[in-house]
């Protein structure tokens, strides 16, 4: 009797566990015991059975309306990006019946140049946002990098969770963090990249994609593409699971978004069916599921005309 008593008080005699924090207490309802064999075998076995009945003109069509247009390059400038951007327009008037791009994301500094340049209705302004690719710098500067792309036009934030943070199980500090980004983005969506290649472990993936939803984002994302490995169907499929289970728990619907390493239609016909698979119809637009690749939107562009075509 005496032990539950203290529990209550949050006090820890005789070595008992001191008092668990909110997001400890979040992450409880979940399953995390999750073998990383069985999630390989099951993705293989998804795979193998489901890929195939996606490989179709109208699937292809629908990812190049969810390509997020990527350009974060050390050598981008003011020219380059409105040139990248100028495609994205001219796309609309070259190809009227196919779907545009879902998003342009460029480094902050940028916003401006895209916002006072695009011309597409319906394409949105992402911006990489608080010391993208490390997340390592202090916590105002990555508020004003924030609040400074929204003020230029950015209307989605990519950020990067503190990975080392997570690693050393600071949970709170990282969703401290998370939260007071998202709060810096009000109604913007916010998109949590995990950079999954640095958590290693499938329960780290679904521990830091249920931290990420509970402190505030709208989406998850996997990887920068800085580092490698970037995004890989074992750990989208992992993410695709929390979704899932957090929208059950909550009723709150949260985006996916795979990023780094998308180098052929075929892999992103494999994160299309891992959605479709585990998240069902209601994922299946560009409003919840994006690809983060640039070198896709010609392959696939290729393949929709039956030609090989370098557009963008």
């Amino acid at each position: 009797m005496t032990d539950s008593i203290h529990n209550e008080h949050g006090h820890s005699h005789h070595g008992e566990a001191p008092k668990k924090s909110k997001y400890e207490e979040a992450l409880d309802k979940y399953n995390l015991d999750i073998d990383d064999n069985a999630v390989k075998e099951e993705v293989k076995k998804l795979i193998a059975e489901k890929v195939h009945e996606n490989d179709t003109p109208e699937v292809k069509r629908f990812l190049m309306g969810s390509i997020e247009l990527t350009t974060l390059k050390t050598t981008d400038s003011e020219e380059s990006v409105l040139a990248f951007t100028e495609r994205v327009n001219q796309f609309d008037d070259a190809y009227p019946d196919l779907p545009h791009v879902a998003t342009i994301c460029v480094y902050p500094c940028f916003a401006e140049t895209v916002s006072q340049a695009l011309e597409v209705d319906g394409v949105e302004i992402a911006c990489v946002s608080g010391s993208f690719p490390s997340s390592q710098t202090f916590p105002e500067v990555k508020v004003a990098e924030t609040a400074l792309a929204i003020k230029d036009g950015a209307t989605e934030i990519d950020i990067v969770m503190p990975v080392g943070k997570f690693l050393s199980g600071d949970y709170e500090g990282v969703s401290d963090e998370i939260g007071e980004l998202k709060a810096v983005c009000g109604d913007k969506k916010m998109k949590v990249i995990l950079e999954t290649g640095c958590l290693k472990t499938a329960a780290n993936i679904k521990r830091a994609s249920l931290l990420a939803m509970y402190a505030g984002a709208d989406y998850i994302k996997t990887s920068t593409g800085k580092l490698e490995p970037a995004a890989t169907p074992e750990a989208a499929y992992v993410m695709c699971q929390a979704i899932r289970e957090y929208y059950e728990e909550t009723g709150i619907q949260i985006g996916f978004k795979p990023a780094g390493g998308i180098n052929s239609v075929m892999d992103a016909l494999i994160y299309y069916t891992i959605v479709k698979e585990l998240l069902g119809e209601k994922w299946l637009t560009n409003q919840w599921f994006r690809l983060g690749t640039s070198r896709l939107a010609n392959m696939l562009l290729s393949e929709i005309v039956g030609q090989e075509t370098k557009f963008f």
